[in-house]
């Protein structure tokens, strides 16, 4: 696998620092799942990061700081916690398409989920969303075809996880990361051959030119 596109240094040291919410968070790690180059950058930026920490000149810990911490280590809120995939999935393929923490996030992999119409050409499994934070979804793109025209009000890293797509004479395969933002309106287009499954991180809804795309985004919430 030759991945040409990655997610900037920016995000991998935000990363690597527990600065990244928990959307930009889940693509940086599934990423980084197939990615070694950018685990490494990942590793060695958590390694500066400890020794920073080691260097820091100690301060005085709040009364009921270290119960506090470990009160939230063993419980956990729901929302951050990564549902285990069910069995009868895990069964069913030797290698999965979705890596983790991805598939667990999804309930699984490919089979099973249910995906939903994103106007006339592409559909999607939302994974989380918020109001004022940013989304995270999976998205299916027929063989051959576009998705549906759009521009950003925000920034979208869309990473490929099957198949691939060209956008603006360049092409995406599993692994690669495509940036977009303000300045950007495009239509991704999926090689044929196979539905190209994308993983989407947007911080801002989309800017649809299609008609239909437009009616359905208040009830979808992209």
């Amino acid at each position: 696998m030759s991945i040409q596109y990655h997610p900037d240094d920016d995000h991998l040291v935000r990363y690597a620092a527990g600065e990244l919410s928990e959307a930009w968070s889940l693509l940086v790690a599934t990423h980084n799942a197939l990615c070694l180059s950018c685990r490494t950058k990942t590793r060695l930026a958590e390694a500066v990061g400890g020794v920073l920490v080691t260097d820091a000149a100690p301060t005085e810990m709040s009364v009921g700081a270290l119960e506090a911490t470990m009160a939230r280590a063993l419980n956990p809120q729901d929302d951050f916690v990564v549902r285990p995939e069910p069995a009868s999935v895990q069964a069913l393929t030797a290698k999965p398409v979705l890596p983790q923490p991805l598939r667990g996030y999804a309930g699984g992999d490919l089979q099973g989920l249910r995906w939903r119409r994103l106007g006339r050409g592409a559909y999607y499994v939302p994974l989380m969303s918020g109001r004022g934070a940013p989304t995270a979804r999976l998205l299916r793109i027929p063989a051959g075809r576009p998705v549906p025209e759009h521009g950003h009000k925000g920034l979208e890293l869309t990473m490929v996880l099957q198949g691939a797509f060209t956008d603006g004479g360049k092409r995406f395969g599993v692994g690669d990361v495509e940036a977009a933002d303000s300045d950007l309106e495009h239509q991704p287009v999926a090689e044929p051959g196979e539905d190209c499954i994308c993983l989407a991180v947007t911080d801002a809804p989309l800017r649809f030119r299609g008609l239909f795309a437009r009616m359905v985004q208040p009830f979808i919430g992209i």
